[in-house]
């Protein structure tokens, strides 16, 4: 794992320190780590238990979902991308059938397919939630690029919620964190996978 430079390192700090560290790897060392995050995911047996699956497209350096999405829609899952409408109104999320049809919008998180209506939390029961972040401890704390829609969302929602990381963005250091944060329940990365608490 690596450090976060002690408990006491702040939040800004650590984000800018992972984000430098996420761009500075050769993109060809990152795909195959990244190949590997996605193959331990696959075998993941809350992926292949859940009937719905909620995803985010990545930006800046995450790990691509994409490839995980195609297999999560030819395995017959649901598969839901997050949307935030305006200032205020947190996370929503809406369900796509084909890649092809997914275009972005602000802020890179995916635009809501015309006339569709959002899953509700009851559809959401039993499912499965990729949560983005630049680092995570073992205890499944994140630290991501601070908008807070995920922990408003995360506090309420009735699933499994997981975090695709490569080890070097892995602290062995708690990271800080406020009453409002959620942790993720499993950290998946090239090498293993981490239950940080108790699964649904």
């Amino acid at each position: 794992m690596a450090s976060s430079q002690g408990s006491d390192a702040s939040k800004a700090s650590l984000r800018n320190n992972y984000l430098q560290l996420c761009q500075s790897m050769p993109a060809s060392f990152a795909q195959g780590i990244d190949d590997n995050v996605r193959t331990m995911f696959k075998r993941l047996d809350l992926f292949r238990d859940a009937s719905t699956v909620l995803f985010y497209l990545p930006i800046h350096e995450e790990i691509d979902t994409m490839p995980l999405m195609e297999a999560a829609l030819a395995a017959g899952k649901r598969v839901a991308l997050p949307l935030v409408e305006g200032k205020g109104s947190g996370i929503k999320w809406y369900c796509v059938d084909a890649i092809q049809s997914i275009t972005r919008g602000s802020r890179g998180l995916a635009k809501a397919p015309a006339g569709q209506a959002p899953l509700g939390l009851t559809d959401m029961l039993g499912s499965l939630c990729l949560v983005p972040g630049l680092v995570f401890d073992g205890e499944g704390y994140r630290i991501g690029y601070g908008a807070g829609y995920y922990d408003e969302f995360l506090a309420f929602y009735p699933g499994n919620k997981v975090g695709l990381v490569r080890s070097v963005q892995v602290s062995s250091n708690p990271l800080p964190h406020d009453d409002h944060d959620i942790p993720v329940d499993v950290l998946v990365t090239e090498g293993s996978i981490w239950r940080c608490r108790r699964l649904l």
